[in-house]
């Protein structure tokens, strides 16, 4: 029935154990009727060297909001990549989330001078030339959810979307746009030191009949690095009250500022945005509550509220390690790639970016994504790509 297929993430059983995130068999079929509603920049690569990875992160988050804002946030699953996202919808939001779609790409070119490539994919073609999508949903908190995501959809889907020819009849007619209602984006925090040394962006896969799995993969690192990277423990989480750095004003915050009030009065936002601004800094300095905001309870959630680890195909994780760590890592994946156990990319930089997207913070409503600086999950997602070319 379709309110059944409108409704199946929402009916979705969530979980809390993320070290169970490789246990395929919970995994359950997306709908034949979905649409994966997929959003990457152009030739980001040229702007990450230009020194623009915030601003491209921002577009990403932007591709979220935009389509979450439209169509509500309960019943879409999301997957942000650092240069794009994807999001699977149910058939009744296809048309609200491709005039979402269309507007941040419009928005992107004019306030950025980024070209966002949109593409709306039907499960069905996914399905059609062997690939699937299958679901699980990751509880950060009651109400906060993360999407997982296995079958080799997605990947399908970004190939079609990097590929002129491919997804000439799926792109999103950019007639369509409007401005895109951004409520609750910003960038506001620094970007996240290492407190080791160096922060990996890594993408890895367990190859197919390679006898490995996530789990053997995991506890192998876990030897390495000293932290179950699929746990629960602060060295696990990248996010730390220690980490947190907050300037005033945010490097970011003329880029949201246009970005964010293209609807409605420039000045108003500006003002809004600065006196937020200030409430966070007196709100951290003093431990007092500044409206719906409560310093104490927000630094709690916002180390759990994030995705610095998550499986779209394959799992990506942030860490922090020391440099004696992060060569030890890498002395192991080459020797499990060269086993052909396990495909993986990787990116190291000196800290990590937050973008964030609060759709109610008195109600704990806010999730924040993590990525690499200068690159992140980008630059892994080219690493792993090239590193899966040489063996294919």
């Amino acid at each position: 029935m379709p309110d059944l297929s409108d409704q199946f993430y929402l009916r979705l059983e969530p979980f809390t154990d993320f070290a169970t995130v490789g246990d395929v068999e919970r995994y359950e079929t997306v709908p034949a009727d979905w649409v994966i509603l997929a959003a990457d920049i152009v030739r980001s690569r040229d702007a990450i060297e230009a020194g623009r990875y915030k601003e491209v992160n921002l577009i990403g988050a932007a591709v979220i909001s935009a389509v979450l804002n439209q169509v509500g946030r309960e019943n879409v699953p999301f997957v942000f990549g650092g240069d794009g996202a994807m999001l699977l919808v149910p058939p009744g939001a296809v048309d609200a989330g491709k005039i979402a779609l269309a507007g941040v790409q419009r928005l992107a070119a004019e306030e950025t001078g980024l070209s966002l490539r949109t593409a709306a994919i039907p499960l069905t073609e996914i399905r059609s030339n062997g690939a699937d999508v299958c679901l699980r949903k990751y509880e950060l908190s009651p109400g906060n959810y993360l999407a997982m995501v296995i079958g080799g959809g997605l990947e399908l889907a970004d190939r079609i979307l990097k590929d002129e020819g491919l997804c000439k009849p799926f792109l999103i007619d950019p007639a369509m746009a409007v401005e895109p209602d951004l409520e609750g984006l910003s960038c506001r925090w620094e970007p996240l030191p290492s407190e080791r040394g160096k922060v990996l962006s890594l993408i890895l896969r367990p190859s197919e009949g390679g006898g490995e799995s996530l789990r053997s993969i995991a506890a192998d690192i876990e030897h390495i690095v000293g932290f179950d990277p699929l746990g629960e423990t602060d060295s696990a989480n990248h996010v730390t009250r220690d980490r947190l750095r907050f300037r005033f004003p945010p490097r970011g915050l003329g880029l949201e500022i246009r970005m964010l009030s293209r609807t409605g009065n420039r000045f108003a936002y500006g003002a809004k945005a600065v006196f937020q601004s200030l409430a966070t800094i007196w709100g951290f300095v003093t431990g007092l509550s500044v409206g719906p905001f409560r310093p104490a309870r927000y630094l709690q959630e916002i180390c759990r509220h994030t995705d610095h680890r998550k499986l779209d195909d394959s799992l990506r994780l942030v860490l922090d390690v020391s440099m004696e760590q992060l060569n030890a890592l890498t002395d192991y994946l080459d020797e499990a790639f060269r086993a052909r156990r396990l495909n993986y990319g990787m990116h190291v930089s000196d800290s990590a970016l937050m973008t964030c997207f609060m759709t109610d913070i008195g109600a704990s409503q806010h999730v924040h994504f993590i990525d690499g600086a200068n690159g992140g999950l980008s630059v892994a997602a080219s690493d792993f790509k090239q590193r899966k070319a040489a063996t294919s």
